[in-house]
């Protein structure tokens, strides 16, 4: 008894490769091959460079988030001054509960802040700038303020003037050397009332942090002149609180809560950013969804190609199995067309994602010098550039959905060429 051939011998891939090449006027359909083939790999590509501009674009904004801000900013609950009947949220025993939080596992830094939010002035050009009174010491601790993406003047001067986000230089046409004025409203207080209070700075460092709302309105201040200029004397508005897992830092509430006391108050990273980084995945997972019917889409072509192949073969099926080919070998030979065409596809377009996401800077300045410039405006998304991380995770995902799909589609085309009734097939021929 004559033994079955193993599944995918040599001469299922001889045939399938010689239908694969065949020209139009020998029955094959090489146009139709290059459409799938060329849709498989446009359709990979782009869901590889998404997810990479994607996973990028998140890095970036939490990484600009807490590399400039506070991981955990802790306040007073509000109670009435005596002297003004106003309510206060100063902390006035700010080195004490600093030293507190300090000691709580997991937080490398707590710093006390003034804040203030203040017009900027020099010569004819205005800014609104929001005031951040720290300690030199706390301040070099800032990654994105003591080591920016570009940086002028030096940090060492600091206690000597005031430190500026570029945005700010930027609008009131300053540098490193020159002096701008910071105008409060809130200011001296005299037997007549509040009179605004106007005080004149050198700017000695000018930093780029890499988001473009923190440059344009971030200003930093020595601690004891913030807290003259505001005249919060002896005391602090907030805790500003770093920790060593930023993405842990929920776990640490319950021992910042105990360490702070009574009247302390919690605002997290995850508070002030948790609405923007939701609507972010939201849109991520319906990006994926689509692009993954795009993937399909383009899948779909192997099975139009097939279809067309099989018809033009039919008498060549129909030969085949009157020499003893069985079902399982024709339908083998016509999933190896299909899929071998997903195959080839996937791998052109991982090459051609993964390039973009490599070179994604020079690609963007060559789009952005035909455009004539302004395709990416900074104030309009916060960041400078578009960014991109290419992740592993991302392109396996790819790699899965592609051949997936494109074998999964290839099985019914394959099972229709491998029932075909070889006497039905050779009747006319």
């Amino acid at each position: 008894m004559a033994r079955s051939p193993a599944p995918l011998a040599p001469f299922e891939w001889m045939i399938a490769w010689r239908y694969l090449r065949a020209k139009r006027a020998e029955g094959g359909v090489s146009v139709m091959t290059w459409i799938s083939l060329i849709g498989i790999t446009l359709a990979v590509f782009a869901l590889i460079a998404t997810l990479a501009v994607r996973s990028g674009f998140r890095a970036e904004f939490v990484d600009t988030i807490l590399g400039a801000n506070a991981h955990v900013t802790v306040y007073y609950t509000p109670t009435v001054n005596a002297e003004t009947g106003q309510l206060s949220r100063e902390i006035t025993d700010y080195d004490a509960l600093a030293e507190r939080l300090s000691a709580v596992p997991g937080v490398t830094r707590a710093a006390p802040l003034v804040k203030g939010q203040v017009m900027a002035n020099s010569g004819d050009r205005n800014a609104g700038v929001e005031v951040f009174g720290i300690a030199e010491a706390d301040l070099r601790t800032i990654p994105r303020i003591a080591e920016p993406e570009v940086a002028v003047g030096s940090i060492d001067r600091f206690a000597q003037g005031i430190a500026i986000g570029s945005g700010v230089a930027r609008e009131l046409g300053v540098t490193v050397g020159d002096r701008i004025r910071i105008i409060s409203p809130n200011g001296v207080r005299t037997a007549f009332g509040t009179s605004p209070r106007v005080n004149a700075y050198e700017v000695v460092y000018v930093f780029t942090a890499g988001r473009y709302d923190i440059d344009r309105t971030r200003v930093y201040l020595p601690f004891d002149q913030a807290q003259s200029f505001f005249n919060r004397e002896g005391a602090a508005d907030e805790i500003e609180v770093m920790v060593a897992d930023p993405d842990r830092v929920d776990a640490l509430g319950a021992a910042l809560r105990e360490a702070g006391g009574e009247r302390v108050l919690l605002w997290t990273w995850r508070d002030a950013s948790g609405s923007f980084l939701r609507a972010l995945e939201i849109e991520d997972n319906v990006m994926f969804v689509i692009l993954s019917i795009l993937v399909l889409i383009a899948a779909m072509n192997i099975v139009s190609g097939l279809i067309m192949l099989v018809k033009n073969k039919g008498r060549d099926i129909g030969i085949l199995r009157t020499m003893g080919l069985t079902e399982g070998s024709v339908l083998r030979v016509f999933f190896i067309c299909g899929a071998f065409t997903g195959l080839i596809g996937t791998v052109a377009g991982v090459i051609l994602g993964c390039l973009f996401a490599i070179y994604i800077d020079p690609i963007f300045s060559a789009v952005n010098y035909i455009a004539g410039g302004g395709v990416w405006d900074p104030s309009v998304r916060g960041l400078y550039h578009l960014p991109a991380q290419l992740q592993a995770g991302d392109v396996m995902m790819a790699v899965a959905l592609s051949l997936g799909l494109s074998f999964v589609v290839t099985i019914f085309p394959a099972r229709r060429a491998a029932r075909m009734n070889p006497v039905e097939a050779l009747r006319y021929e």
